[in-house]
């Protein structure tokens, strides 16, 4: 399967370079776009939980590197819910 990375910015300006096995992120996010932190989390999980799916089908079990990777969002995440007009940038994509 083809696997790549997306990298994003966090509201506090921090970068981070993700992980997904499948190029189904290129569906929900668009390099250069920032996105509402609530809209940034909700198109993660789907996107992750489709490319571990993806994963599933093929080789019989779920990618633990993509739910993984979901899950450092989701902690990621939780620390901006308070912060007013949160917004992640999606600022490239490496395949």
């Amino acid at each position: 399967m083809p696997e790549m990375r997306f990298h994003i910015r966090w509201p506090d300006g921090r970068s981070e370079s993700c992980y997904s096995p499948s190029l189904v992120i290129k569906d929900y996010f668009v390099p250069g776009e920032r996105y509402a932190l609530v809209d940034f989390l909700e198109r993660s999980r789907t996107a992750l939980s489709i490319a571990s799916a993806r994963v599933a089908a093929r080789y019989g079990h779920p990618c633990s590197l993509a739910l993984g990777q979901l899950a450092r969002i989701e902690a990621a995440g939780r620390l901006f819910l308070e912060t007013p007009d949160a917004c992640v940038a999606v600022e490239a994509f490496d395949e």
